[in-house]
């Protein structure tokens, strides 16, 4: 058995579209989302559509989370405020339902998956170092979590110490534990623009992160014919 792990697709449906039918190549049956559906490009609903129908796993991301409240927007910069803005127009009384009921931390197997942290999970803290992985290796109690938010693929070991892999495939070891962060498929921000996802591989017990091309242009000339900002549309061909 084999899943396909992706987060951060940010409505960018083309790269969701793209990741998928790699994973398929790769044998993948089972999905799993680590949230952040929705915010930045153009297609909102119908990435909603996509994970819906496919019935996976799925936890709440931020952007998921602030998409459906009604509260101000100004504690944002004014690119984030416009595309939420844009967004929450975009959603239906359904899609706003489906992402305020998912959970922030959910387990699934024998591995976990969160969008942020496992230690406040709702408060959207951001992994980017082993000093900050190691709060969130405190709350886990399984060998596996995968995780998303910072939009860049990372993963820590956790042995007699808290280690980042230089590679981006590991073969899990018994007493060890890992705490994955499979990049982002609609939005990367590590400086490469092609789609990020993990490959779970439960037989042969091994993790790897995967970078697929896809349309790119034809992503970006969505979110400019949508009236967002072309700022939005340019930062997809820089990974940031």
């Amino acid at each position: 058995m084999k899943y396909a792990i992706f987060g951060d697709i940010h409505a960018n449906l083309e790269a969701l579209e793209a990741v998928l039918a790699h994973a398929a190549a790769q044998g993948c049956t089972e999905h799993v989302c680590v949230g952040d559906i929705v915010g930045y490009a153009a297609n909102p609903r119908e990435c909603l559509d996509v994970i819906r129908q496919m019935g996976c796993p799925v936890v709440k991301g931020n952007h998921d989370e602030e998409a459906i409240l009604e509260t101000s927007l100004e504690g944002l910069n004014p690119l984030a405020k416009q595309a939420m803005e844009w967004t929450r127009n975009q959603l239906s009384p359904e899609d706003r339902e489906y992402l305020g009921n998912l959970k922030l931390v959910r387990q699934v197997r024998d591995f976990t998956i969160v969008h942020a942290t496992l230690d406040t999970p709702g408060s959207w803290t951001y992994v980017t170092n082993k000093f900050d992985a190691m709060a969130s290796f405190s709350y886990q109690f399984t060998q596996l979590c995968f995780y998303g938010h910072t939009h860049t693929p990372r993963i820590y070991i956790k042995g007699d110490s808290v280690e980042p892999s230089e590679e981006m495939t590991v073969t899990l070891e018994m007493g060890r534990k890992y705490f994955i962060n499979v990049g982002s498929t609609g939005q990367p921000r590590d400086g490469d623009w092609r789609a990020s996802y993990a490959v779970y591989d439960v037989e042969n017990q091994n993790v790897t992160i995967h970078r697929i091309d896809y349309d790119i242009q034809k992503a970006q000339d969505k979110i400019n014919d949508a009236g967002l900002p072309e700022m939005l549309a340019h930062r997809l061909s820089l990974g940031k």
